[in-house]
């Protein structure tokens, strides 16, 4: 089920794509960093969720 990424959504993903941690996952790809966005945004982020539902790659997933 598509349905479009509302306000909030879009709101709480750029929160996400401006985070330090997630940022720095996102471009080194490696370390210790880079394990705790991958196992922490799954469970407990709602950012991260929502940066997932609005642009369909994970927070840790580097960006082209």
């Amino acid at each position: 089920m598509n349905t479009k990424p509302s306000i909030l959504d879009r709101g709480m993903a750029k929160i996400c794509d401006l985070c330090p941690v997630c940022r720095y996952a996102r471009y080194r790809q490696d370390g210790a960093v880079f394990d705790f966005v991958k196992k922490v945004e799954q469970v407990n982020c709602p950012f991260c969720k929502a940066y997932e539902r609005l642009h369909g790659k994970k927070a840790h997933e580097k960006r082209v």
